[in-house]
């Protein structure tokens, strides 16, 4: 497993939307192994392969806290089948947007299909935070990141920022 760079906002590679894997072959499973690895280095909750540059439809998740044994979750090709009508308000953070934060308000619950690590089908019901983090993958792959979710005036506070400091690292770079 290799820890990859995460692609930070503002960059047009996050806006692409991801395309279908034909199965969770060697490939894939490299790219799951090595996206979880950079999710649990970077002391994240969940990853899209979008974020490390990759335009495929591959989500990493796991939401066991501090003292919890690992609970990853391998995703290829997630689909919701179902939302429920009952939301729920997290605070989003994103490995792409370090140290912004925003509420979010998303279903509480959904119903996702998708192929996991041995290229089986499954489908899961997920509730909480789990169900959030999921949505928050999704979103990755169809371009969409957490603070498209909220006021045009806040993403673009969070927007500029993110541009102010990856410009000043790129000149402390050069």
């Amino acid at each position: 497993m290799t820890a990859l760079p995460i692609i930070t906002a503002p960059d047009p590679r996050l806006k692409i939307k991801a395309r279908p894997v034909a199965a969770a072959d060697d490939d894939v499973r490299q790219l799951m192994d090595d996206m979880l690895e950079t999710m649990r280095k970077a002391i994240g909750i969940g990853l899209a392969a979008p974020q490390i540059g990759v335009a495929k439809r591959v989500i990493v998740v796991d939401v066991a806290r501090e003292g919890e044994k690992p609970q990853p979750m391998m995703i290829a090709n997630p689909e919701i089948l179902w939302r429920s009508p009952e939301l729920t308000t997290f605070s989003e953070g994103c490995l792409s947007l370090p140290e912004h934060y925003a509420d979010v308000t998303r279903p509480e619950k959904i119903r996702l299909r998708y192929l996991d690590y041995q290229n089986e089908l499954r489908e899961i019901e997920a509730s909480g935070l789990l169900a959030t983090c999921i949505q928050h993958e999704i979103d990755h792959l169809d371009g969409i990141l957490f603070v498209d979710h909220i006021s045009t005036v806040k993403r673009g506070m969070i927007l500029r920022k993110l541009a102010k400091a990856k410009r000043t690292r790129n000149l402390v770079a050069a």
